[in-house]
């Protein structure tokens, strides 16, 4: 058991001895007094507080933009962290050159984090060019974009920010002055934390996490925090005992069969998306506007699930495409349809014992269509005010099986059954979408809320059906926020 956490700040080895539980952005400004990273909300929404995570991935560090305001110190043992004082050396980094020398910055107060997040796209294209990343085509405006996406600028506006990144982009991305692969095997990551009465178990593989699991049923599972953190951060509640899911070695694993996808609960959505991508493109859609990069590199989908949000926005999707979740313990391994999984609001099958071990997604099959819509207020950075998903597969001009499930329309992300009947042997035609509208208002009772009104959520909700079918039959609709 160890009082210290050891990372790289800003390139040097460190050795700190404080709560695993307080934020980074806390110890950042009161400890080394790195004022560069703001605290704005408090909640991983506007990225004034970001900064850049890096760990060791094959030859090279790879390095991503994260919130350090939902982000505890026990999550950054035996890895790098780079804070905006951190890129320049002896020179301005070049995103903080073009930055200044466009004009895109005022107040100041939100450039800091806009600089890191621009200045990790900017090392993730330089290591794609470099060969040490798997290369996605060159830079354009919808990366930026994305990049910028949990970065608010009130002051500004966007326009020269976006020219500045071109610029950088456009010379071929650049690099993070760090440490090398090698010198992370001076900070590997503690089994146990422990100072100030706050415990941090950092298990690495999964039989020793399924033991603390029996031992200390009252622990926090930690995955990404990205849910967890808000509390810890806005609330300033404690976390006495933790057990991180971050290092299980079973847990981060990523396996492709012939008719699957594999993922470990403690896999990021953001890897996810690198996998599911070419499956499955409108899934892919939905996973870039949960949150933002900085929550994406961060929140996995075991925790997505875990915390049975009924407005999460990864359960409807991958109840419709047929996830199978595992569950683990000592006793032994038992696989459940994930929409098996959600009991209540907020409860689970999940056992004092267990863990979420991995969720399963069947590859498309011959004659699929699927589609995942997000109704919010904003595009990004939102929360669902209804997600429908809707997979079917048709043989001769017939439908052969429905699947369709929603969030945001119960109390739990839920199955629409009679919606499904009703398209099922049909020809999927616009009477047999009547039909399913008309289901999917029978079947849900939803509540109404500051997002939306249950009368609101009805309508949408069966609306969605018919875009669903005008989308299949190839009529381009475009996507807003609504």
């Amino acid at each position: 058991m160890s009082q210290t956490i050891r990372f790289f700040l800003n390139g040097q080895a460190q050795d700190v001895s404080v709560r695993p539980d307080m934020t980074v952005l806390d110890w950042l400004r009161n400890a080394p007094r790195l004022t560069g990273t703001k605290e704005g909300c408090a909640e991983g929404d506007c990225g004034a507080c970001s900064v850049l995570i890096g760990d060791p991935a094959g030859e090279a560090v790879h390095y991503h933009a994260a919130n350090s305001c939902i982000l505890a110190m026990g999550q950054i043992d035996g890895r790098a962290l780079v804070t905006v004082e951190g890129l320049k050396g002896e020179q301005l980094h070049p995103v903080q050159e073009a930055m200044a020398e466009n004009g895109s910055s005022q107040c100041g107060f939100c450039t800091p984090g806009i600089v890191i997040s621009l200045a990790g796209l900017a090392a993730q294209r330089g290591a794609a060019r470099a060969g040490l990343a798997a290369a996605n085509g060159e830079a354009n405006d919808n990366d930026i974009h994305d990049a910028l996406a949990g970065n608010l600028c009130r002051c500004t506006g966007y326009r020269p920010i976006v020219e500045a990144a071109r610029k950088v982009l456009a010379a071929g991305g650049t690099t993070i002055a760090g440490p090398q692969v090698a010198a992370f095997e001076r900070i590997e990551p503690h089994a146990t934390i422990s100072a100030s009465g706050s415990t941090f178990h950092q298990p690495d593989q999964l039989g020793l996490l399924l033991q603390l699991r029996k031992e200390r049923p009252d622990a926090i599972l930690l995955g990404g925090g990205t849910d967890l953190g808000v509390a810890l951060a806005d609330y300033h509640s404690d976390w006495d005992e933790v057990i991180s899911l971050a290092h299980v070695r079973e847990l981060r694993a990523i396996r492709e069969t012939e008719n699957h996808l594999s993922f470990g609960a403690a896999v990021t959505w953001e890897e996810v998306l690198d996998r599911i991508a070419g499956f499955y493109p409108s899934f892919a859609t939905l996973i870039r506007r949960f949150g933002s990069t900085q929550i994406r590199s961060m929140g996995t989908i075991g925790g997505n699930i875990g915390t049975a949000s009924p407005i999460g926005d990864g359960p409807p999707a991958l109840i419709a495409l047929g996830a199978e979740v595992e569950l683990a313990s000592l006793s032994g391994h038992r696989f459940l349809p994930l929409e098996d999984f959600f009991l209540d609001y907020r409860k689970t099958e999940l056992r004092d014992d267990e863990v979420i071990a991995s969720v399963s997604i069947p590859k498309p099959k011959e004659g699929q269509e699927f589609r995942v819509y997000k109704i919010s207020k904003r595009y990004d950075q939102d929360i669902s005010t209804v997600c429908a998903a809707f997979s079917i597969i048709r043989e001769e001009d017939q439908v052969r099986s429905a699947r369709i499930a929603f969030g945001g329309m119960a109390a739990t992300p839920q199955r629409a059954g009679q919606a499904e009947q009703a398209l099922i042997g049909t020809s999927f035609d616009l009477k047999a979408i009547k039909a399913c509208s008309a289901a999917i208002s029978a079947q849900f009772k939803p509540l109404t809320d500051w997002r939306g009104s249950a009368d609101y959520r009805l309508e949408v909700a069966a609306n969605l059906a018919e875009r669903f079918w005008r989308d299949v039959a190839g009529e381009l609709v475009e996507v807003m926020a609504l």
